[in-house]
């Protein structure tokens, strides 16, 4: 009977061993974060200042000098700049710093994607950039009626930039960037 009770908890031992026997086991990769952000509902914005434009009802706008603007994102830490300059015979000047601007970035950048903008109706001319890969800025734009008025924006974060981990939140500013873009009239008499 001991015999009996030994050969089968040996086979039992056996077997144990037989199904324990998988692939060894790997850990779970960290899981991530889920960004969704509300769908962007605009307001026209106008102020002292000689042009106006949409932005998304959920930034927080500040003006500072000069007619500039911040156009804050608090969820997402970031903020697009905007900077505005009277054009007076130096329009090839302003291009060029603004061109000179987006390709600094080239450096870090994986790839840079011009957008032309025409919109001879509101004699509205410009360019939009995508930059992508780790550089400090995704997006860049320039704004002009080629006479008078000149506007830059660029949307900065406030983290280390990792193209792959903030790409939701800069694809969501990037499209309020191009909202606003095409959406500036010039204003004349303020």
């Amino acid at each position: 009977m001991l015999k009996k009770i030994v050969g089968i908890f040996s086979a039992l031992s056996i077997l144990a061993l037989a199904i324990s026997c998988k692939d060894d086991v790997l850990p779970k990769p960290e899981s991530q974060l889920r960004l969704d952000y509300p769908i962007a509902k605009y307001a026209s914005f106008s102020n002292h200042c000689p042009f106006e434009f949409e932005i998304n009802e959920n930034a927080i706008i500040k003006e500072d000098k000069n007619c500039g603007f911040s156009i804050h994102y608090p969820k997402m830490k970031a903020t697009i700049y905007l900077t505005y300059k009277r054009v007076d015979n130096n329009i090839n000047v302003l291009l060029k710093d603004a061109q000179k601007l987006t390709y600094e970035h080239v450096i870090k950048a994986d790839d840079i994607l011009e957008q032309p903008y025409i919109n001879p109706d509101k004699k509205l001319y410009g360019m939009f950039y995508r930059v992508n890969g780790n550089a400090a800025t995704n997006a860049q734009f320039y704004a002009t009626d080629s006479i008078k008025h000149f506007v830059t924006g660029s949307v900065y974060f406030y983290a280390k930039p990792k193209f792959d981990s903030i790409m939701p939140a800069a694809d969501y500013v990037k499209n309020d960037m191009q909202r606003l873009l095409e959406t500036i009239k010039w204003t004349q008499g303020r």
